[in-house]
C-alpha cells in the first residue's frame, strides 16, 4: 500500500513538474522576438548549416560517395569517354578522371566554411527577417547570393588542375575536350553542318565541373536549412529554438 502511495505522489510531482516546464517553454516561445535575436539566430543557423555541410563534403568520398553529387563529365564528352573507354584500361582511366575532380571538390571544401562565416557576418537586420519569413530555401539562397563568386574562385583553380593532368600519353581531360568540342564545332559551323541544324558545342569544362560542384554544395547547405526549419531536435541552442519556434508558431 505504502508504495503505491509513493508511487501516486512521484506521479503527481513528475506531472507538476512537466505543466511548469511546459508553461516556462510556452512563455519564452510568446516573448516578442527582438530585431537582434533574429539577426544572431538566423546567422547562428547559417553558420552552423554551412560548417556541416562543408564538413560533409571536404570528407573522403563527400563528393564522389555520393550519386546524387557524385559530378561528372558533361554530357558532351561522351565521345571522349566511348573512344577511351576502348583502350585497354580505358574504363579505368575515365574513372580515375573522375575520381581525381571528385577529390578537388573535396579538396576545396574543406576551406569553403570561411567564406560562408564572412557572407554571414555582413548579413543586415533586414536580410535576417527576410529569410526568416521566407520560403524554405531562403538561406541557402542567400549564401549562393552573397558567397557564389567566392566560392567559385575558390573551387575553379583546383578543378582547371585536376582536368589538367595527363591521361593518356601527353594528352590531358581539358586537351581531349578542346580537341573534340573543337573538330565539332568546326562541322557544326561548315556548310554542311549548317544545312543538317548541327549546334556547336559551347561548354567550358572547367567552368561546367566547377558549377557542379558548387551545386552540390549548396544542395547540402539546403539539406541543413531543412533541418533546422522543420526539426525541433536539429535546433541546438536556446536562441535557435526561440527564434524558429516563433516561426512554427506564425509570429515570425
Amino acid at each position: 500500500m505504502k508504495t503505491h502511495i509513493l508511487t501516486a505522489v512521484m506521479a503527481a510531482l513528475l506531472l507538476t513538474g512537466c505543466a511548469e516546464a511546459l508553461k516556462v517553454l510556452e512563455d519564452a516561445a510568446s516573448t516578442p522576438l527582438t530585431e537582434q535575436e533574429v539577426a544572431e539566430g538566423l546567422k547562428e543557423a547559417l553558420t552552423r548549416g554551412a560548417r556541416n555541410a562543408a564538413g560533409d563534403l571536404s570528407a573522403q568520398d563527400g563528393y564522389y560517395g555520393d550519386l546524387v553529387l557524385r559530378i561528372a563529365l558533361p554530357e558532351e564528352a561522351g565521345t571522349i569517354v566511348e573512344n577511351i573507354s576502348r583502350l585497354p584500361g580505358g574504363e579505368e582511366l575515365i574513372e580515375d578522371v573522375v575520381l581525381r575532380i571528385n577529390r578537388a571538390a573535396e579538396d576545396a571544401a574543406a576551406e569553403a566554411a570561411p567564406i560562408f562565416v564572412s557572407a554571414v557576418t555582413e548579413m543586415s537586420i533586414e536580410d535576417a527577417w527576410g529569410i526568416l519569413r521566407g520560403e524554405d530555401d531562403a538561406a541557402t539562397r542567400y549564401l549562393r547570393r552573397t558567397a557564389g563568386e567566392q566560392l567559385y574562385a575558390l573551387y575553379q583553380p583546383r578543378i582547371a588542375a585536376s582536368t589538367s593532368r595527363e591521361i593518356v600519353g601527353d594528352i590531358s581531360t581539358k586537351d581531349s575536350w578542346d580537341s573534340l568540342t573543337g573538330s565539332w564545332n568546326r562541322l557544326a559551323g561548315s556548310a554542311a553542318g549548317r544545312l543538317a541544324g548541327l549546334e556547336p558545342v559551347e561548354t567550358d569544362l572547367d567552368d561546367f565541373l566547377t558549377r557542379k560542384a558548387l551545386d552540390g554544395l549548396f544542395l547540402k547547405i539546403a539539406e541543413q536549412e531543412q533541418r533546422i526549419r522543420n526539426d525541433v531536435s536539429a535546433r541546438v541552442t536556446p536562441l535557435l529554438r526561440k527564434v524558429f519556434g516563433s516561426r512554427d508558431a506564425g509570429q515570425g
